[in-house]
This record gives C-alpha cells, structure tokens and sequence, in this order.
C-alpha cells in the first residue's frame, strides 16, 4: 500500500516472488526447448517460440485464476495474492510474443494484410471441426491487453473499484476463449489427446477450485447469520431496540473479527484492546475481506493487498482516503449486539467496551 503511484512498489518479497517466477519462466522455456529440439529436430525456431510462449501463457493463466480461490480455501496461499499482477503481466507479454510470431507466420507472407488475412483466411464459423480458432486467441489477447494495461492502482483509483473489477473480471471470457482456441487448434493441427487431456485437467482444476471456496464461503455466510439470542430483561430490550444479537465476546480473538450477515449487512466485528468495533467487511481497493484480516498497529489490515482502515471509523490513515461504512456495537454482559443499520463511509462511532 502506496500513496504514490510508483510504476512498480517493490519490497523484498516482491523481489523474491519476481525471481522465483522469472525463474520459473526461463527454466520452463528451456526445458520445453530442449523436449521439443529432441521430439521434433526439424522444428523451425518460429514453431518453436510459438509453442513455448502458448504453452506457457496458458499454464501461468491457469496459476493466475486459481490463486483467488486458493487463497480462500488455504490463507497460506496469500503471499502469492501479492504478486498476482506481475505474474499477469508476464503472462500477457508471453502470449502477445505468442500471437505476434502467429501472426507472422501464417499471415504476413502473403499479399493480404496480416489481419485481413486472419479473419479472411478461415469464415467456417459455422463449422465447430473447422472453426476459425485463431480469432478466438485474437480476442482473448485483447481482453489480457486491456487487462495488463490497467492492473496499476492508478487506474484502480482513477475507474472506481466497481468500474475496474468489473473489467477484469473479463479474464473469464478470455479463459473461456482460449480454451476453445486450444481445444480446436489441437482438434485441427495437432489431433493429440495428451494436450486435450492436458487442458481438460486445467479446467476441472480452475472450476472445481472456485467451487470449493464459493461452497466454504457460503458455509462462512451461513454461519455468520445463523445465531440464537440469549434471554433479555426488559430494560435491556429498550436499550437494544435496533439491535440484532451478533455473538459471545469470548468468540472473537483478540486483534482479529468475526464476520456477521446481519439483515443483508455483510460486516466485521473486531475485538482489539479491550473493544469492539464494526465496520463493513469488503476492503475498497478490491473487495477483500477485512474479517479475514487483524488488527496491526491500531488498524484494520486487508489480508490482500494491506489496505487499512482504523476501527472507530472505517478510514484509512492519512493521507490515504478510502473508508467503509461503520456501525453502532453494544456489549451486554458477554454478549454482543451490532446495529447493522450502516453509518456513511469514515463515520466515528464509539466502540463498545468489554467489561
């Protein structure tokens, strides 16, 4: 977390994480050399880059949509959250090299224009066997372009979080593409089941992954709203009157929350030096959740990117600016209430003291 829009905010893990994946990508590309020269000693060195970069673009893309879930499923995972944006830079660079040698090699050594040529070449859209594959790769790299082009925090800022996660979101449709483009290249050029096995496992991964964190999210969810309210005295049902019953004190650890769906309010009760307070539980930077992270040096840390926010009033130190809406907590003997009617964003509430 920056104020200032550095082109890259390096730190030592990042640095870490950049060599292990640049590391990754060199010893992967010669390895794939190396099988490909040993298999196949008349390939041309074009065939050769083309196949390296497709193969390994798609293989980091499978890493890159399978990260957010398993995060979600096993926190360990999060380091790798940090440094998801390289990695999908680099993925780009690999499959714009991988498009650009396609381009020139079945398409810019004839007298049509390169890009007339691969929407020209092929109008069989009605063919599933014959499918012009390529276009498909096409528009999948344009999405991955406009994905990479805007992955900076300053067009994060500049878009607003719904206007940006809504467009890369789009890595979905470029997922779904891609996979057709390789399925149909390998149907019409390379008719191999390793590779469509191969992709058909990259696919149940990335699926059966997304399920499994949605399954245990809604688990979470479930058991977030589902609470029995002990007994009340009179007085105190005046006093709570707004008031829903959120959990025992003793069920939330110290520095950390406990998350609460209360009447539709999803929120985050956190219980840190002898208080509670509650603020909404999805980061402003990118949606992550706050109840998943702790209370470190007096604020509320984003277990994604570090994005913080006091307790008493959802806003970030400054001279940052981002806030989350905040709500009224009352503790009654060792039990808790919340008031999820929702305060404006950065709104000061009082925290409830635990006695």
């Amino acid at each position: 977390m920056s104020v200032l829009y550095d082109p890259i905010h390096w730190t030592p893990h990042k640095r870490m994480y950049d060599r292990l994946m640049l590391s990754f990508v060199a010893g992967y590309l010669l390895l794939f050399g190396v099988l490909q020269l040993a298999l196949h000693p008349q390939i041309t060195a074009e065939t050769l880059i083309i196949r390296a970069t497709g193969t390994l673009a798609f293989l980091m893309l499978h890493i890159i949509l399978s990260i957010g879930p398993l995060c979600r499923l096993y926190p360990k995972f999060l380091p790798l959250l940090y440094n998801r944006r390289h990695l999908g830079v680099t993925m780009f660079l690999l499959a714009l090299t991988h498009g650009i040698f396609n381009l020139v090699q079945f398409h810019a050594l004839g007298n049509a224009d390169p890009l007339v040529s691969l929407f020209g070449s092929n109008t069989q859209y009605g063919s599933l066997a014959r499918f012009p594959f390529q276009a498909l790769g096409f528009f999948a790299l344009i999405i991955l372009f406009l994905m990479a082009a805007t992955s900076h925090d300053f067009w994060l800022k500049n878009l607003t979080p719904p206007v940006w996660k809504a467009l890369h979101m789009g890595v979905y449709g470029a997922y779904a593409m891609l996979v057709l483009h390789v399925m149909l290249g390998v149907i019409q050029l390379e008719k191999s089941p390793v590779l469509t096995g191969l992709t058909g496992l990259g696919m149940f991964t990335v699926i059966g992954l997304h399920v499994m964190a949605a399954w245990k999210q809604a688990q979470k969810e479930a058991g977030a709203s589902a609470r029995k309210q002990p007994p009340l005295e009179t007085q105190q049902e005046d006093t709570l009157r707004g008031f829903v019953y959120a959990c025992e004190v003793a069920e939330i650890p110290d520095n950390r929350a406990k998350l609460l769906i209360l009447e539709g309010e999803n929120i985050a009760l956190f219980k840190y030096d002898g208080k509670l307070s509650a603020v909404h539980n999805l980061c402003k930077h990118q949606n992550g959740p706050l109840s998943e992270g702790k209370v470190i040096d007096g604020c509320i840390t984003c277990p994604w990117h570090g994005y913080q926010y006091l307790p008493e009033n959802g806003q970030s130190p400054p001279p940052f600016e981002e806030k989350v809406c905040t709500y009224d907590v009352q503790v009654h003997g060792s039990s808790v209430f919340v008031n999820p009617k929702p305060y404006p964003e950065g709104t000061s509430r009082p925290p409830a003291l635990i006695v």
